[in-house]
């Protein structure tokens, strides 16, 4: 498996997302200005904050050239993974319903927070079973989840009772395409995949894009 992560000008977690993409695979960056996704197998848009966050988070970036062939790519069935901002740009862009608000209390959080599947078939949750805890960090001031206007999302992860950190509609954590080949997530799997951080729980979002058949 060969991961592509993208770095924006503004990306802060690039580096993390491509170290913990290499424990499963092999994990190269695409710079936002080309258009060569590197015949990667799988994408990852990595949280930060892309082109300073101006005008709306997310709302630049969904315009970079390589956005274009990762849009094209998604859209072919290749799986792409967006983190905290990239799920934020995937929503920008179209890939990924409803979109991502300030949260309920305008304030910055930073804390890990519990998780629980609520899909396990997806490239991304197939490590999983349906009902299992996750312990992932989160940090942000826009992630507040809205729901699209029919409200039909396919949702992938859910904060735990007690756990949301941002007042998301219905607890969402993470959300899936119909399709499910694109997942996005405001927690941050990158830093919870080695036991000095406290948590190898997110190491289960990569080992499950492993097991993605290369060309699927």
């Amino acid at each position: 498996m060969k991961f592509g992560v993208v770095r924006f000008p503004g990306s802060c977690d690039e580096v993390d997302a491509q170290l913990a993409a290499s424990r499963v695979g092999e994990a190269v960056l695409l710079w936002h200005g080309d258009r060569d996704l590197q015949g990667v197998d799988a994408v990852i848009v990595p949280g930060g904050f892309s082109y300073g966050d101006y005008l709306r988070v997310g709302a630049i970036a969904r315009f970079a050239p390589v956005m274009e062939e990762v849009v094209e790519f998604a859209r072919a069935g290749g799986p792409v993974l967006g983190i905290c901002n990239g799920f934020q740009v995937l929503c920008e862009a179209g890939l990924l319903p409803g979109a991502l608000l300030p949260n309920a209390g305008l304030r910055f959080v930073c804390r890990d927070v519990d998780l629980v599947v609520e899909d396990a078939a997806t490239p991304f949750t197939r490590a999983c079973t349906p009902g299992d805890r996750m312990t992932i960090p989160v940090k942000h001031t826009t992630g507040r989840y809205h729901l699209p206007p029919d409200g039909d999302v396919r949702v992938v992860l859910r904060y735990a009772p007690g756990h949301n950190p941002n007042g998301s509609e219905g607890d969402v954590a993470a959300v899936a395409s119909a399709a499910g080949n694109v997942f996005g997530l405001m927690p941050h799997p990158e830093h919870a995949v080695d036991p000095l951080t406290g948590s190898t729980d997110g190491l289960k979002v990569f080992e499950s894009l492993a097991r993605v058949p290369a060309g699927a």
